[in-house]
């Protein structure tokens, strides 16, 4: 599993799913963006786009090529051999009536167990943790917003003991929305590196150190 930045709550997921032979990778983007927010949107072909939430900052699925699947909703997918789950969450802490809903988002493939928190403005209840129970790499707001503050992605965190945190909604340069840089989120977790990769090769014999590990990342399009 190959992971791309391209800065605010975009991921790019390149995946070759069990039984798929040496054919093309599966791409999944998380949150495409549009221009309003200052960053160049994300290009290239996708296969499935996942949109945490109907606002303009996360939900740009026309910026990508090809004929993708979008899925804004909770509920249990199958898409060319990757399992997606979406869970049904609030962008707030009181049940949606500021920001609105959220949509939680598991993959599964390769063995491995990534998770897309979105805008999630509350920690999870017993039914949320338990469906993204045993996940590897978790990608977590750490830039300090009205709805999620530094103190609550690190609670986060705990909650959900990844191997792996990928921070981002936080603030770069180019970036116009008011959100806090990952500085907070850094002291508060204590783990952040100097270094930021500019792409993430993950396989799942890399996930068997116990140690969870902190992994910024430079934007692809910077």
């Amino acid at each position: 599993m190959t992971i791309q930045w391209y800065g605010h709550s975009c991921f790019k997921i390149s995946t070759k799913p069990e039984g798929r032979g040496s054919g093309e990778d599966v791409v999944i983007f998380t949150d495409p963006f549009d221009r309003s927010i200052g960053l160049r949107p994300p290009q290239g072909r996708a296969d499935v786009v996942m949109i945490s939430h109907n606002h303009p900052d996360h939900n740009n699925p026309s910026t990508l090529k090809g004929e993708p699947v979008v899925l804004d909703l909770p509920g249990e997918y199958s898409i060319k051999g990757v399992s997606i789950t979406g869970i049904g969450s609030f962008h707030d802490k009181v049940q949606g009536e500021k920001f609105g809903l959220n949509t939680i988002f598991v993959i599964e493939s390769e063995g491995i167990r990534f998770c897309h928190l979105g805008n999630l403005g509350t920690s999870l209840d017993k039914k949320q943790l338990g469906e993204v129970n045993g996940v590897d790499i978790l990608a977590v707001s750490a830039g300090e917003a009205e709805w999620l503050t530094a103190k609550d992605a690190k609670a986060l965190v705990d909650q959900i003991e990844p191997k792996i945190v990928l921070p981002m909604h936080y603030k770069i340069p180019g970036l116009k929305l008011k959100i806090g840089d990952e500085k907070k989120f850094c002291k508060e977790i204590g783990l952040c590196p100097r270094e930021k990769f500019p792409k993430l090769i993950v396989k799942k014999k890399d996930l068997e150190e116990e140690k969870m590990q902190v992994v910024l990342m430079e934007v692809v399009n910077a």
